[in-house]
């Protein structure tokens, strides 16, 4: 066998979290795994371009609305100062600092790292285009872990610097007078939060008629609220129908309720989701079927329709997150090494890290209506939590929804400061089966946030003495 030809028992393609995490967990189990990452880092966009940094940029711009929002109650730190390489550094510290530990991860469990572009050129080989020229891997076991793209839009002038996407934004090489933030879905909703406190006057624009959508209308309206009275514009049931690239600025033209006809940006930022890579990795020389979005259709295995290759993560469909392709990645590995695994959560939580965050998972309230299904609702206001009102806010919920007849979870939602953290909770009582008097019982320590989910489980139970709820 040449230097240029490689063998190995499970060929991991894409060394996101759930790459990695495929690529760990078969090495755990004792197969011989070759890693292939197009990047010289592991993390994929989550770590490098995605979750990672826009967290700790997030992180800035929650200190600096604190700080603001703190001097009506006697605390004053005068106007932030930014030093934008500063920032930069110490967001790209906390990725270095995560991919070295990856790289440590697959020494250790002498996973083979190959840094190249991979594609098929059989149902048993991939062909790696390195630096050091093109590389054959044969395989026996292969997972697809190949993840997704920012989507753009055709007709915009996207060879234009001041029109990014997120990567692109993420990068803060300067803040923008005046940026357009193209689709009120998370991401979008993120970088908007970034770039206004760091000075930037934002519109938003979103073509459906609620931002995030997909999730309940109530949960978002708080966030909706206070960004109607931070940002200059949020435009919904709008569409962008064009941009005309300017000497002084991007002009922007609208389609829409309430739209102007046009305006000008500095920049604009499209944020309109992304599209699985599926096309791009020659799946078909596999004879791996990819549907015509370029997603690939797996079972609750993480299998193909080619029996030895498995796919997961974004490229298997949404929601495309990196908690939902670690497991993926976990059952893909299990199942290549013959345990007995399948994909079976109950439900997979989102989280928006916006200011305040959304974080819902389960049943939502539009879905339990879809289908007909009968359910307690019971809604708590933060507005009555004593630590809500210590950090200075008071605009957040917990929703909970459980079955009329079992009293059963299923599903939750949370809106405030550190929703995120809070939704764990309710996907754990949701798996365990658990009802309103379940969590209602379960002592909660005081004052927290996470009571709220308890006040709102007793307000199904009728237990509340934090509230009056009158009886019916």
């Amino acid at each position: 066998m040449s230097d240029s030809e490689l063998n190995a028992e499970v060929l991991v393609l894409g060394g996101g979290p759930g790459g990695y995490s495929a690529a760990f967990r078969a090495a755990d189990l004792g197969k011989q795994v070759t890693l292939v990452e197009r990047y010289p880092v592991l993390g994929g966009v989550c770590l490098n371009v995605g979750c990672i940094p826009s967290k700790a940029l997030l992180h800035t711009a929650l200190l600096i609305h604190e700080a603001e929002e703190f001097e009506q109650h006697g605390l004053s730190f005068g106007k932030p100062a930014l030093d934008l390489d500063k920032i930069r550094a110490w967001k790209e510290n906390i990725s270095k600092t995560l991919n070295g530990g990856l790289a440590g991860l697959a020494k250790q469990r002498k996973v083979n790292v190959i840094q190249g572009v991979g594609r098929f050129s059989s149902d048993h080989t991939l062909a790696v285009e390195t630096a050091d020229g093109v590389k054959t891997v044969r395989f026996e076991q292969a997972i697809i872990a190949a993840g997704s793209h920012p989507a753009r839009i055709p007709n915009f002038p996207n060879d234009d610097p001041r029109l990014m996407d997120s990567t692109d934004a993420l990068e803060i090489r300067s803040i923008p007078k005046k940026m357009l933030i193209v689709g009120g879905g998370i991401i979008g909703l993120e970088m908007a939060t970034v770039y206004h406190a760091y000075g930037s006057e934002i519109s938003v624009v979103e073509w459906m008629d609620q931002i995030i959508p997909g999730c309940d209308k109530d949960l978002v309206t708080p966030l909706f609220r206070r960004i109607k009275k931070q940002y200059k514009n949020v435009w919904l049931e709008t569409k962008v129908a064009s941009i005309e690239a300017n000497e002084d600025g991007l002009k922007v033209f609208f389609e829409g309720k309430e739209a102007p006809e046009s305006e000008l940006f500095d920049a604009v930022l499209v944020a309109v989701g992304r599209r699985p890579n599926g096309k791009l990795i020659d799946a078909e020389k596999a004879g791996v079927q990819v549907n015509e979005q370029g997603f690939i259709p797996v079972d609750k295995q993480q299998r193909t329709n080619v029996p030895h290759i498995f796919a997961i993560g974004d490229i298997v469909g949404n929601p495309m997150l990196a908690h939902k392709a670690v497991h993926e990645g976990k059952v893909a590995a299990e199942v290549a090494a013959g345990h007995k695994a399948a994909f079976d959560a109950l439900t997979i939580p989102a989280v928006a890290y916006t200011d305040p965050e959304v974080a819902w998972m389960g049943l939502t309230e539009n879905q339990a209506k879809e289908q007909g299904i009968e359910y307690d609702k019971a809604t708590f206001p933060w507005a009555a939590s004593g630590r809500s009102l210590s950090l200075g806010r008071k605009e957040g919920l917990t929703k909970i929804l459980c079955d009329k007849e079992s009293g059963r979870i299923l599903g939750a939602g949370m809106v405030g400061p550190n929703a995120g953290e809070l939704i764990s909770e309710a996907v754990l009582a949701l798996e365990m089966g658990a009802d309103a008097e379940d969590i209602g019982l379960t002592v909660h320590p005081h004052p927290v946030l996470s009571e709220t989910f308890a006040f709102a489980a007793e307000m199904i139970t009728g237990t509340i003495t934090d509230l009056y709820v009158k009886k019916t």
